[in-house]
């Protein structure tokens, strides 16, 4: 019997969908403290980057690389921030994290950082729709 993907429940909670790549699933993590998307390889059973066949591990680096511009056009950071670190969600994920110097975070990692604070629902849409728009373009 094959495995179906399905998003970890966690993830579905903490972020909002923002489209479909052809390996991952973008979200944006709902925190309006960090411009942060979360790029989710809809392959059943993975968990760590070396679980993914030559081709996908391809696709994700490749993925990843159109997030980061994205990032960069959308947020105009000054870094940004990738990491699989699934130490409370075990599906492979990858965060793309922008990162400014005046951040609440800076220069120590996001996570762990404070409470998360939600997007308005409109902030939210408007940002999903931009950000939809540029990883369609990319």
């Amino acid at each position: 019997m094959n495995a179906v993907f399905a998003l970890d429940p966690r993830l579905a909670a903490d972020a909002l969908p923002v489209g479909e790549l052809p390996l991952s699933s973008v979200l944006l993590m709902n925190d309006a403290r960090f411009p942060w998307f979360v790029l989710v390889p809809r392959l059943p059973d993975a968990r760590e980057i070396t679980d993914l066949a030559d081709a996908d591990a391809a696709a994700l680096m490749g993925e990843l690389r159109i997030a980061t511009r994205v990032m960069l056009d959308l947020a105009r950071p000054d870094k940004v921030h990738l990491g699989a670190l699934g130490n409370h969600v075990p599906q492979l994920h990858v965060h793309v994290v922008g990162r400014f110097r005046s951040d609440p975070a800076w220069p120590g990692p996001v996570w762990g950082c404070g409470t998360a604070t939600p997007y308005p629902p409109h902030a939210a849409a408007a940002l999903i729709e931009r950000a939809a728009t540029l990883f369609a373009a990319a």
